[in-house]
């Protein structure tokens, strides 16, 4: 069973749909896939325009800060991959003012509100919704709110790579809304996707930037249905079908079933005495600081057949994420919560007693 915060496991239906014969991305054919494709993405982040590349998000990453900072970018660090925006800046040798904390405390508006108003080059600020290196939760939009009441024209960019899919985001003062194939939206790596506001675009028109991920030569092409360079068909074939199916049943219920199960995984495991690391956590995983991390993660793989993620850098052997995003099921989520307290047992921390099988019952019921 696979319950990493990415790759999430991509549904038996999703496979069906890419398993057709390869399609000409040149083709009155594609071009209607990719129409209904990009009408679905475009209400489901709730933005006016979006393109998809053939990327990694990392990809996706790139091409906003490169096309959307002009003059200087501001980026928020809580983990490895608000550091990758400062890295992606640094690499182009665009100038940067990072604001850093530790992976479990997210950003403080006014600290971005004071460095935003003391210095009038910035044009771009980037950000993770939620950063995955610790399970975070940044208060986003309350940032992008303030950013503008200093300067509307000031670009905020977030990074929803594990937020889209999980939670209704108020995209009202975000400009750039970034995410990824293989997260909530169920499907294997390579496709990257970006929402964005008439005020990006029309900055990405009057100074574009780049080969590649020239942002505003797919916009132009994309606005036709079809791609500048090579699109990725079947990934594309794939987030239309897992698109459908989520209107279907209706994104509102989606969002709302995550929530749930999000909570009662945590209030299951802090009820079995385990502490949750981030202060303020995600719905996308559940993210538990624990010294036998990776004791904890060997039983289950190895007894329980349970594939859940640790942590990097200086979280080594010191947390593991339980992923929520995508169509899991109520028995996977709860064959989760139980077998950790099962391996609690086995390390001889904590008797079992089926507490965390009974607490996530009682909430998500």
């Amino acid at each position: 069973m696979l319950l990493t915060p990415g790759p999430t496991a991509v549904p038996e239906f999703v496979r069906t749909a890419m398993s057709g014969e390869t399609l000409h991305h040149r083709t009155p054919e594609f071009e209607n896939i990719f129409k209904n494709t990009r009408e679905l993405l475009l209400e489901m982040l709730d933005m006016p325009e979006v393109v998809m590349l053939a990327s990694s998000g990392t990809g996706a990453m790139e091409a906003c800060v490169t096309n959307l900072t002009h003059k200087k970018a501001l980026t928020i660090n809580s983990g490895k991959f608000g550091e990758r925006f400062g890295k992606i800046a640094q690499a182009h040798n665009i100038p940067f003012v990072e604001l850093k904390y530790e992976w479990n405390t997210p950003t403080s508006v006014e600290d971005v509100v004071k460095v935003i108003s003391g210095d009038s080059d910035i044009d771009a600020v980037f950000i993770q919704i939620c950063e995955s290196a610790g399970g975070l939760r940044h208060p986003v939009e309350a940032l992008a709110e303030a950013v503008k009441k200093i300067n509307k024209d000031i670009m905020v960019v977030a990074d929803g790579i594990t937020a889209v899919g999980v939670e209704k985001i108020d995209t009202a003062n975000i400009d750039a809304l970034i995410t990824g194939s293989q997260k909530a939206l169920m499907l294997p790596p390579g496709l990257a996707m970006i929402g964005f506001s008439t005020v990006a675009v029309k900055k990405i028109e009057a100074k574009s930037y780049g080969y590649y991920f020239n942002l505003a030569t797919e916009i132009k092409k994309q606005r036709e249905n079809t791609t500048a360079w090579t699109a990725a068909t079947t990934l594309i074939i794939g987030l239309g079908a897992i698109l459908e199916k989520l209107k279907e049943d209706g994104f509102d219920k989606l969002y709302e079933k995550t929530s749930l199960r999000a909570k009662a995984t945590r209030e299951a495991l802090l009820a079995i005495g385990l502490e949750v690391y981030p202060a303020t956590p995600a719905d996308a995983m559940t993210t538990i600081y624990s010294e036998k991390s990776n004791e904890i993660r060997k039983i289950l793989k190895e007894e329980f057949d349970l594939n859940i993620a640790g942590g990097q850098d200086h979280l080594k052997g010191k947390i593991f994420r339980i992923n929520h995003m995508g169509l899991v099921a109520d028995y996977e989520a709860v064959w989760a919560v139980n077998t950790i307290e099962k391996a609690l047992d086995k390390l001889g921390i904590r008797d079992f007693d089926g507490t965390a099988n009974k607490i996530f019952m009682e909430i998500n019921s």
